[in-house]
């Protein structure tokens, strides 16, 4: 049997059911093997008195600190932040949770600690790992490396981290060349890639009525991802601009919305422009199946669940040359790859919408990502380590 206990700032709540949605699912996949027994860390940062009361933080508070959460066993202790200081979050997280471990540990024995992202969850177990005599692998999923990976005050700890760990993930090859390039250890790094519920994700047999269930006549075009300078919505309504009577779906919140509610008004194109805001998980297969095409030309990426859920639902990509975006789009039915400039962008999905591909053949293109497949290689990954760990 092989007990691991699960380390994640990302990971969702009641108040936040979005947030990390693929580490839980990800985390119930390897649940659910026979030889596995999982119990789940997920630490909440606050700030103390009185900014833990401010509408950021303050539904937090009713939170339970130990709760069953969809099958899993699931603690949620809360550790002190600074806001604007968070390179000093691992050792916090490591300090909160190193006598909860201990406690774990006596009726839970877990072999490895499998922290889901590499800031500030890696630093973190490391130093957990350290104390307990317990081995640690480390997941990195595209900004934890990108931002922090090369920050000045999170880079140092990132490496180190890295360096420690018995065992590293990387969502992508090319997040993998990416780590390697910031001086992490090839040989340790294996390449985890998502999952993906093909019985949700599916295409539907008449698109033009689903478009129609969402109010949309003509060409739907679906963009998924956090309204913030990394994802280039802007980027994607600029090339509306060159796409007459197509509509373009933005699914996500964030600090751009006004910028971007402004650039649709600016060009002339907002009555086709639709922010729908953050939309629970269970409503992305509706929009990902009625779209003709996915857009998400970002500035940096690991490898996007939003890329692979679209693939599913037989809806081609038109992405930016970013992360493992020439992992997925490695056909010509799974849609294009194009610089970063609206007129190409404009002229990929014209492409795509004068002849598309048929959807079966583009869902073929994600049927290798399924959740079986990713929790059996996360489960010999963590073996594997616990294997080679010195007793």
């Amino acid at each position: 049997m092989l007990r691991v206990l699960t380390l994640s700032t990302l990971f969702p709540d009641a108040t936040r059911p979005n947030f990390g949605v693929f580490v839980e699912r990800q985390t119930r996949g390897l649940a659910a093997l026979p030889d596995v027994e999982v119990r789940v860390v997920a630490p909440i940062g606050v700030p103390r008195w009185p900014l833990s009361l401010s509408a950021r933080w303050g539904g937090l508070a009713g939170l339970p600190e130990r709760e069953t959460w969809r099958g899993l066993d699931l603690h949620r202790p809360r550790f002190p932040i600074v806001p604007g200081v968070g390179w000093l979050n691992p050792g916090a997280v490591a300090r909160t949770l190193l006598p909860l471990l201990r406690d774990i540990r006596a009726d839970f024995p877990f072999d490895v600690i499998d922290a889901e992202f590499f800031f500030p969850d890696g630093p973190a177990a490391v130093r957990l790992g350290a104390a307990l005599g317990v081995p640690v692998s480390i997941k990195a999923r595209g900004h934890d490396i990108h931002h922090f990976g090369r920050a000045r005050r999170t880079g140092p700890q990132v490496l180190a981290a890295g360096r420690a760990a018995g065992g590293l993930l990387a969502v992508s090859a090319a997040l993998k060349a990416d780590m390697v390039a910031l001086g992490l250890p090839e040989e340790r790094i294996r390449v985890h890639y998502t999952g993906v519920d093909l019985d949700r994700f599916r295409p539907v047999a008449d698109r033009v009525a689903a478009k129609a269930a969402l109010g949309v006549s003509g060409p739907l075009l679906l963009s998924v991802g956090a309204l913030i300078p990394r994802k280039s919505h802007d980027l994607a309504i600029r090339a509306l601009a060159a796409l007459p009577d197509t509509t373009l779906m933005i699914a996500g919140q964030g600090p751009e919305r006004a910028a971007l509610e402004g650039l649709a008004k600016a060009l002339g194109v907002a009555d086709r422009v639709r922010l729908l805001g953050a939309q629970p998980h269970e409503a992305l297969p509706a929009l990902a199946a009625a779209a003709d095409v996915g857009v998400l030309v970002s500035t940096s990426e690991g490898l996007a669940n939003a890329w692979v859920e679209s693939l599913a639902c037989g809806t081609p990509l038109v992405l930016s040359d970013a992360g493992g975006a020439r992992e997925l789009v490695d056909r010509p039915a799974a849609g294009r790859i194009v610089a970063r400039d609206p007129a190409q962008i404009a002229e990929a999905v014209g492409a795509l919408l004068a002849s598309p591909p048929d959807p079966l053949a583009v869902r073929a293109t994600a049927e290798r990502f399924t959740w079986e497949t990713n929790a059996e290689a996360l489960r010999t990954h963590l073996a594997g380590i616990v294997a080679h760990h010195p007793v």
